[in-house]
This record gives structure tokens, sequence and C-alpha cells, in this order.
């Protein structure tokens, strides 16, 4: 994985960093492909195409039908959240999230270290809705609840932990929350996770919607932001370069 490739592809363990701490996981992470000027200078640094194993063969084959079923129930889940929130159904389709950006990552984390046991630091999502798929038996994920303190968040069999993102947060007025979480892997087992991002459009301005429900005495407590330049900021200091 390197900025040549949209940075996709395989990361080494203690290549990706929070806060400016190495962490102790390795990846295989993969985003929407991105054709040269599809976004112009906003999507440049995430030009390229996904890089997927050769080995083993139906490897590609069966996340991208992976992806597509995530794709699809985020959708419906978002559909849910836009009615809560005191909207329409379809109030994150169209120009919001009719043609959402994608990011997933194929994480392991290995078992417990002397070195370092911060598998990955303490961040938020950066999207509408994170759909996780963690190994049962592993209790590793950690979230802060509102008394600020880091609260194990263990798998349940059958089922994924969703995350709410940085944009949703903008988009609720700060009704949802993007909930800070990182994980530690005390088990003396190597731990995998699929995680799936569902994001806006690339290129959305993100603001409170105007409902009911997300009016805060007529005020916007957030800015809008660009999702795309977003995750292009995040993407370019989460990296060891080489």
């Amino acid at each position: 994985m390197t900025p040549a490739t949209g940075f996709r592809g395989y990361e080494k363990i203690g290549e990706n960093i929070t806060q400016g701490v190495p962490d102790m996981h390795e990846a295989i992470d993969c985003y929407r492909e991105v054709t040269k000027g599809m976004y112009g200078d906003l999507g440049k640094v995430m030009e390229g195409y996904n890089h997927w194993p050769q080995n083993p063969p139906k490897f590609r084959v069966l996340m991208e039908e992976y992806i597509s079923l995530c794709k699809d129930l985020a959708k419906k889940i978002m559909r849910g959240i836009a009615l809560a929130l005191g909207g329409s159904p379809y109030e994150f389709e169209g120009d919001r999230a009719g043609d959402p950006f994608w990011v997933m990552r194929i994480i392991g984390y290995p078992g417990l270290s002397s070195v370092n046991d911060i598998g990955c630091g303490a961040h938020t999502d950066y999207g509408l809705l994170t759909l996780l798929n963690q190994d049962d038996g592993i209790n590793a994920l950690q979230v802060k609840n509102l008394s600020g303190e880091w609260i194990s968040a263990p798998p349940v069999p059958g089922t994924f932990v969703c995350n709410i993102g940085d944009m949703l947060k903008i988009y609720s007025n700060g009704l949802y929350e993007s909930t800070l979480h990182r994980v530690i892997n005390n088990s003396s087992k190597y731990r995998v996770s699929v995680v799936y991002f569902y994001e806006t459009n690339f290129d959305t301005v993100v603001e409170p919607l105007d409902t009911y429900k997300t009016r805060t005495k007529g005020d916007k407590k957030f800015e809008r932001a660009v999702y795309g330049e977003h995750l292009v900021k995040k993407v370019l200091t989460n990296f060891v370069e080489e």
C-alpha cells in the first residue's frame, strides 16, 4: 500500500498510526475505485484500484459480493435512521448518499504483545455508518461512554457492531454521536475484523438536516464539511512514510 495505489492494498503491522502512535495491526485496505479525474482535484489522492491477494483464488469474488451485501444493508439502516431523525426515508440518498463512497478494511490483530498492546488507537469513524464483523470469543473492542470511561463491546455471535461516523454526527446536528473507540487485544489469539464503512457521496457537502428533530432552537452546532476533504485529510495522516 502506497500513495501511488491510492492507499489501497496491504499494510504492515505498525504502518497505520493513530495520534502519532503505531497501531499493532496489519490490514488489507480497499476503497471504492476512483478513476483519474473522477472527482477532480478533490479525489486525486484516492485515485486507484483495489489490489486483491491472488491466494485464495476466490478471495476477490467473495469480498466484492460481501461489499455489495453490506452496501444494501447499510442503505436500509440509513433509511431507518432518516425516519428517526424526522425526515423522509430517502434523506441520505440522492445528492447526499445516492452514489455512496465506501471503504473496507480487513484487519488482523496479533495476540498480546509486551511491546504495545494498542491494536488501534482511539478514533471516530469518518462517514455515515460502519458495519463491523469481528471474531467471536475475543473481547478487544472498547468504546468511551458518556462518563468518559472505556467499556468493552464484546462480540455477539451473528451480529454486526454498528458505529456512527462523523458525517452522520453533522447531519443529525449532534443528536447522534460518532463514538470514540479503540482496540486492545489482550487475548493470546490472533483477532480478525472485517470493517465496512458506508459513506456519503465523495464530493457531498455535509451540513445538519432541516428536520424538527435536528433543529436545536434553530441553531446549527456544526459547520458544513465536504466528506472527500475529511477522508483525504485523515488518510494523509494515518500512515508511516517509508
